[in-house]
Order: structure tokens, then sequence, then C-alpha cells
């Protein structure tokens, strides 16, 4: 049975933190959103020392519309795009491949900062995806043969007996080869939104959105 204390949950909607009041001005902006994410990122990494500040948010939708979001992580972005590596048999590279319209947040709660991306999302080449699997850990490179991810398993012995089998037959040290079905996607951005918190909810929202002609317009939002 489960305790009377156990059963007692905090009450959500008496949850409420004060947000800073230092705000986000037009001026502040540099010249493109790579630019700021960049200055932004660099700032959750290095001044306050997030766990995880490249964590973001994926959301994506199948044909019929029905979405789905998961956590993954950021491990490269240009002027290109946003780029994350995936299986290209789960859950979000199926309903990539039918609709390949994405949104990216991360959430700097501590920061009291949120950027989300929407844009559209295309695989990375094969050079591009092998080249990032050589930087991965033994483990990891192993793992991703190990995972058929997103698929229905029936006991957790399955991804273990075959994660030994694997290290078995590519022991540390060995090669591994790139799964063929396992690469990076590429995000596109069309818009970049940068939220900072302020007082009284009274955020302050500015977005980048992207012109024909590959400038960017800045638009503020109300919050």
């Amino acid at each position: 049975m489960t305790d009377a204390a156990d059963a007692a949950a905090p009450d959500p909607a008496s949850m409420r933190q004060q947000y800073r009041a230092e705000g986000l001005a037009e001026t502040d902006l540099a010249a493109t959103p790579v630019e700021q994410f960049a200055r932004w990122f660099k700032q959750a990494a290095t001044e306050a020392h997030l766990f995880e500040p490249n964590a973001m948010i994926v959301s994506t939708a199948d044909a019929e519309g029905r979405p789905s979001s998961r956590t993954v992580l950021l491990k490269q972005f240009d002027e290109q795009g946003f780029v994350f590596y995936t299986n290209y048999d789960s859950r979000k590279a199926r309903d990539l491949a039918q609709n390949p319209y994405v949104c990216l947040l991360f959430p700097w709660h501590p920061m009291g900062r949120q950027v989300i991306v929407t844009g559209l999302a295309r695989r990375t080449g094969r050079d591009e995806t092998a080249a990032y699997f050589r930087t991965r850990p033994h483990g990891s490179q192993l793992g991703a043969w190990a995972s058929a991810q997103s698929s229905v398993i029936d006991t957790r012995d399955q991804v273990d007996t075959a994660y030994a089998e694997l290290a078995a037959r590519y022991p540390e040290g060995e090669q591994v080869p790139v799964p063929p079905n396992w690469g990076g996607f590429r995000v596109a951005p069309e818009t970049i939104e940068f939220w900072q918190g302020r007082e009284n909810r009274l955020h302050d929202r500015l977005r980048y959105v992207a012109e024909a002609d590959g400038s960017w317009r800045v638009e503020r939002l109300s919050p």
C-alpha cells in the first residue's frame, strides 16, 4: 500500500518562482540568431555551469499530426543548423521521414531562459555521421548497435545480452563500424526565439525570423 505521505504530492499550482529583473532588449541581440545562441550557450555552459546545457527537447509529429517529444543532446551548431544523432528507426526519425518540421527547446531553467528553434530537419551525410561516430565512447558505439530504439522488447535482458555479445565481438580498442540505421539530423532554422524570464510573468521574447534573401528579421512577442 502507498503511505499517506507518499500520496500527498505537492500542489503544482502553488509552486511559484519570481524571475530575474534584467531583461532582453533588441539592442542586446547579436546580428544573427546563431551568434546569439552561441553567446547564451557559452553563458549556460561556462558561467552558469548548467548540467548538460546541450540537452534539448526535440518535438516531432507524424503524418497524422500526432506529436511526440523527448530530450536529445545537441552535438553541433553553426549557420547551417543544429545537429543531433539518433537511430533512424526510432520514433523521432520515423516522424521526421513523414513530416520534416521539428521544434527544438533548450530549457535553461536556472538562468530563467529558453531558446526555441523551429525548422526543417534533414539527414546528415554518411561521412559526417561516421566522423562523429568515431568520437563517441566505445560503450556508446556498442550501444548504438545493441538498441533497436523505440521498439517494444520483452525484458531488459535482451538489450544487456546484445550489448555483451557486441562487447565480445568488438573489444575496447577495436574499431566499431557505424550502424547503417544510425546517423544525424541537421535542423535548418526558420525561427529562433530567445525567451528571458522577467518579474510578474512579463517575460521578454525576441524571435529571429528567416527572410527569403537569407537575412533575419527580429520581432518581439507578447509574453
